[in-house]
C-alpha cells in the first residue's frame, strides 16, 4: 500500500498488519495503525510539520516510526454494554435504541422534552455509536470521537481541530493615549452598608466618592472645603458652579495631575469615521448615543476581517475556517467575561440584545420559579423591555408586579423599595442607568436588599456598561444584561450574564442545533450552559465585533471615559438649563450622560427637526419608557445623550439652536 503525501513523497507502508478489532472482519488493518498513517499524512498539510521518513526501518512498527504516538481508540463498548453494531445499542445504553424498550432507571418517558423539565445527562460513552473506530481525523482522534466529542463540548475550535492559529490580524488602530490598559480607578472591597435614610452613597452607583472624583478629574472644578473663596483647584475650569456658565477659553490647557494621561477627544474622534458624515450640509453631531453608539474603525475592520478570512459556521465542522471562527467567537465570550468581571466564560450567553436577554430570563427562570401570588419588583424608571416580559409572566402565572417609586429628581426611593419586599418577592429587575433620564440607580443596595428577602436580582446594564465600570461579582447580581450596540459594538448582539448555579438549573428557551447534546425520538439531552441557551446559528461575526469593541474601550480606559463624560454632562447641563423655556427632566444628583428636556411652545418633534437641520441627531419621543415620562406629566421629551467622542463645541451648537427656537416663541 502506498499513500501519496501533498508534497508528492510516497509513504510506502508495505503490508498493513493489524490486530483483529471487535466487530471487524479478519484481515482489516489495525485502527491504531491507520490513525498513525493519517496523522503523518495530515502533518504535511499547510501549517503542519514536515513529514518524517516513514519507510520501514529500525525501530518501526508496521513501517511507521516508533516515535509516533499511538492514537488511543475510543470504544463505545466501554460504557455501552451492548455489543458493537447490536440493534439493542442506543445512545442511552442497552435497550434505548429499540422502540418500546424501557427507558433508563429514574427517567420519565418524554419528560425531558418539556422545556420546564429537561434531562441534563452528559455521558460521552453512552452517546458514542456502537461502531468500532477505524481511522483518525486530522486532529489525531479516531473519527467517531470527532463526531461525538463536539456533543460534549462544541466550543472547541482550532486547537481541537489541529488548526494552527492565524498569524497576525488587522493592524491595530493607532491609539493615541499613553495610559496603560490597566483597570484605572479602583478601591478595596468593603461590606455593603444599606443606608437607613433614602439617599445612597456614590459608591452604590459604581462611581467613586466625591473626594475620589476630585482627585480623578483632569479638569478640577470642585473647590476644596477649606477654600473660603470657592475657587476651583488645578487649572482653568470650563464653568464655575453656582454662577453663570462660562466656557473656558479655547486653547487654554487645564493642569493635568502628575502621572495622568491627557484625554485627546480629537484623536478619539478620528477613530470614528461616521463622525465625518455631513447631514444637511453640516458635519454630523451624534447626540443619540442612548439609542445606539457609533463604531470605531477597529470594530469595522474586525468585522471585515472576519468575513474575509474566518467566515464559517462554528463548533462541529472539522475544517480550518470553522476552527478560526469558533476560536474568534469563544474569544469574544471570554472578553465579555473579563470586561464585566464574571467568574467564567460559561456564565456568558450571547443573545440578540437586552430585550431578548430579559425575555429569555423571564420565560425560563421565571416560568420555573414564579407562581401564583408571587411578586416581581421593577422600578418606575424601566425601559419597556424590563416591564413587558414581567407583565407577561405575571399574567401567565398569577404573580403580581410591584413598582419602586421615584422622587421628583428621578431617583428611586429606597425606603419605599424596602416596604415592597416580602417573602413573596421572587425577583427584582432594575436598570442601572435610566435611558430616559440618565439617573444612576443604587443597584448595589437594591441587590443586597433583594437577597435579604430571598429574591433574585436582575440588573439591566444597557445604558450603564459604556459609561462606568461594571463588576457583576461585586454587585452580586444574579443576572446582568446588556446590548453590544450600546457600547460601540455591532447591532444584533447582546449578553446575558447569569451565575453558573442559576444557569445550570434553568431550562432552555428555544430548541434546535447547538443546544443539543443528544436526540432520539424518545428523548433529548441538552447542552450545559451557555450552549443550552444558544439554539441555532448565532450572530457569530457580531459577537466577534463586540469583542473588538470591548478591546477598544479597554484601550481607552473606562475610567477615562467616565471622567470625560461626567465633565461633558456637567457642562451641557450648565448651558442648556438656563435657556428660557427649557425644562430639564431628571435632575438626580448621580447621572450618566443623558439629558432629557422639553421646550415651552414646541412639540418635541419640532425641536428634533430643527436640530436635524443643523446636522444634530437627538431622540425625541417616549424613549420606550412611557411610565417614567408620565410620572412627570409628559408623553415625550427631547433626549440628547452624550458619548466620549462628543465635545463642548457640539454642545454649544445644540444650545445655540435651542436658544434660537426659544427666542421665537418665549
Amino acid at each position: 500500500m502506498t499513500i501519496q503525501t501533498p508534497t508528492g513523497n510516497p509513504l510506502s507502508a508495505g503490508p498493513l498488519p493489524g490486530v483483529q478489532a471487535p466487530g471487524f472482519p479478519a484481515g482489516l488493518p489495525d485502527p491504531a495503525l491507520l490513525a498513525r498513517l493519517a496523522n503523518e499524512f495530515f502533518s504535511t498539510l499547510p501549517g503542519g510539520a514536515a513529514a518524517p521518513d516513514v519507510s520501514a526501518g529500525s525501530g518501526a512498527v508496521g513501517g511507521l516510526p516508533s516515535a509516533l504516538p499511538a492514537a488511543a481508540p475510543i470504544l463505545s463498548s466501554v460504557s455501552n454494554p451492548a455489543p458493537p453494531g447490536s440493534p439493542l445499542a442506543g445512545p442511552g445504553g442497552t435497550g434505548t435504541g429499540v422502540p418500546g424498550a424501557p427507558v433508563p432507571p429514574g427517567k420519565v418517558p418524554g419528560a425531558n422534552l418539556l422545556p420546564a423539565a429537561p434531562t441534563h445527562v452528559l455521558s460521552l460513552g453512552n452517546r458514542a455509536p456502537a461502531l468500532a473506530p477505524h481511522a483518525a481525523a486530522q486532529n489525531g482522534l479516531p473519527d467517531n470521537a470527532v463526531t461525538i466529542a463536539p456533543a460534549l463540548e462544541p466550543r472547541a475550535g482550532g486547537t481541537a481541530l489541529g488548526v494552527p492559529p492565524v498569524q497576525g490580524n488587522t493592524p491595530a488602530s493607532p491609539y493615541y493615549f499613553i495610559d496603560t490598559p490597566g483597570r484605572g480607578w479602583t478601591r478595596s472591597s468593603e461590606e455593603i452598608v444599606v443606608p437607613s435614610g433614602g439617599t445612597a452613597a456614590p459608591q452604590s452607583f459604581g462611581l467613586p466618592g466625591e473626594d475620589d472624583l476630585r482627585d480623578l478629574l483632569s479638569i478640577q472644578r470642585f473647590a476644596p472645603s477649606a477654600d473660603i473663596h470657592g475657587l476651583p483647584r488645578g487649572g482653568v475650569p470650563y464653568f464655575v458652579e453656582g454662577a453663570r456658565a462660562v466656557s473656558a477659553p479655547r486653547g487654554a490647557e487645564a493642569a493635568v495631575p502628575a502621572g495622568r494621561p491627557p484625554f485627546d477627544v480629537n484623536a478619539i474622534r478620528r477613530d470614528f469615521p461616521i463622525l465625518q458624515e455631513r447631514v444637511n450640509g453640516k458635519q454630523l453631531v451624534w447626540f443619540d448615543n442612548a439609542a445606539t453608539t457609533q463604531k470605531p474603525q477597529p470594530v469595522i475592520d474586525r468585522l471585515a476581517y472576519f468575513y474575509e478570512h474566518e467566515n464559517s459556521n462554528i463548533h462541529r465542522a472539522a475544517h480550518a475556517l470553522a476552527g478560526r471562527a469558533t476560536d474568534a467567537y469563544e474569544a469574544a465570550r471570554s472578553k465579555v467575561q473579563r470586561f464585566i468581571g464574571a467568574s467564567s466564560p460559561d456564565e456568558i450567553v450571547f443573545v440578540r440584545g437586552t430585550t431578548e436577554a430579559i425575555n429569555l430570563i423571564a420565560k425560563t427562570w421565571g416560568v420555573r420559579n414564579v407562581g401564583e401570588g408571587d411578586e416581581i419588583v421593577v422600578s418606575h424608571l424601566e425601559h419597556h423591555a424590563n416591564i413587558v416580559p414581567w407583565q407577561q409572566l405575571a399574567a401567565q402565572t398569577g404573580a403580581k408586579l410591584r413598582v419602586i417609586p421615584v422622587d421628583d429628581s428621578g431617583q428611586v426611593l429606597l425606603d419605599e423599595y424596602r416596604k415592597l419586599l416580602s417573602d413573596r418577592t421572587k425577583i427584582v429587575a432594575v436598570t442601572q442607568v435610566s435611558n430616559a433620564l440618565g439617573t444612576v440607580v443604587p443597584v448595589r443596595e437594591i441587590v443586597e436588599l433583594a437577597h435579604r428577602a430571598g429574591a433574585k436580582a436582575l440588573v439591566d446594564g444597557a445604558q450603564s456598561v459604556s459609561h462606568m465600570r461594571v463588576d457583576v461579582q461585586a454587585l452580586d447580581a444574579d443576572f446582568f444584561v446588556f446590548s453590544g450596540h450600546k457600547i460601540f459594538g455591532p447591532t444584533g448582539i447582546g449578553v446575558v450574564y447569569g451565575k453558573r448555579a442559576i444557569l445550570d438549573d434553568m431550562p432552555p428557551w428555544q430548541g434546535g442545533g447547538n443546544m443539543i447534546a443528544d436526540v432520539t425520538f424518545e428523548r433529548t439531552v441538552f447542552q450545559p450552559p451557555p450552549n443550552r441557551f444558544e439554539a441555532g446559528t448565532g450572530n457569530i461575526a457580531d459577537a466577534v465585533g463586540l469583542g473588538a469593541a470591548l478591546d477598544y474601550v479597554e484601550r481607552v480606559g473606562i475610567d477615562n471615559i467616565a471622567r470625560y463624560e461626567h465633565d461633558l454632562l456637567e457642562y451641557a447641563t450648565s448651558v442648556l438649563g438656563p435657556v428660557p423655556g427649557v425644562r430639564l427632566i431628571g435632575t438626580a444628583r448621580d447621572k450618566a450622560s443623558v439629558l432629557s428636556f422639553v421646550l415651552k411652545g414646541y412639540e418635541t418633534e419640532e425641536v428634533g427637526r430643527a436640530l436635524n437641520e443643523e446636522g444634530i441627531a437627538v431622540r425625541s419621543g417616549h424613549h420606550c419608557a412611557q411610565p417614567i415620562l408620565r410620572r412627570f406629566g409628559l408623553e415625550a421629551t427631547v433626549r440628547p445623550s452624550l458619548a466620549f467622542y462628543n465635545t463642548c463645541d457640539e454642545v454649544d451648537a445644540m444650545v445655540s439652536v435651542i436658544r434660537h427656537l426659544s427666542a421665537r416663541r418665549i
